[in-house]
């Protein structure tokens, strides 16, 4: 597939978040989403990240100061895996799926169990 720019990237991402149910998304606590263009040099073809305290770890001191919670999605692993723009949404939303799964304290293996991995 052609390479995106950032901002078109930037969009894709945002109709995917659109197309995830008002209800989750309000279920979300302090929770930031970004883009990158690549992933840690250890970790060349991870997709997203969830990077934060699940929601099942949190206790009553949780959110005094804390900054928000971050779901990572890394453009260069996305755009190269995919044929077309149709596919890079598809794997865009199954990645935001998954990290909003990981902080509802959803591990992947479950993920991997129902189809989310």
């Amino acid at each position: 597939m052609e390479p995106l720019d950032v901002a078109a990237f930037e969009a894709i991402v945002g109709d995917s978040l659109d197309e995830v149910p008002e209800e989750l998304m309000a279920m979300l606590d302090n929770v930031v989403f970004l883009v990158e263009a690549e992933p840690p040099a250890d970790d060349p073809d991870l997709l997203g990240v969830y990077d934060g305290v699940p929601l099942t770890e949190r206790d009553s001191g949780w959110g005094l100061g804390n900054l928000p919670d971050r779901i990572t999605l890394f453009q260069g692993p996305l755009t190269r895996m995919c044929d077309d723009l149709e596919d890079l949404r598809e794997e865009i939303a199954v990645t935001v799926v998954h990290e909003i799964a990981h902080h509802f304290g959803i591990d992947d293996a479950a993920l991997h169990e129902l189809g989310w991995g």
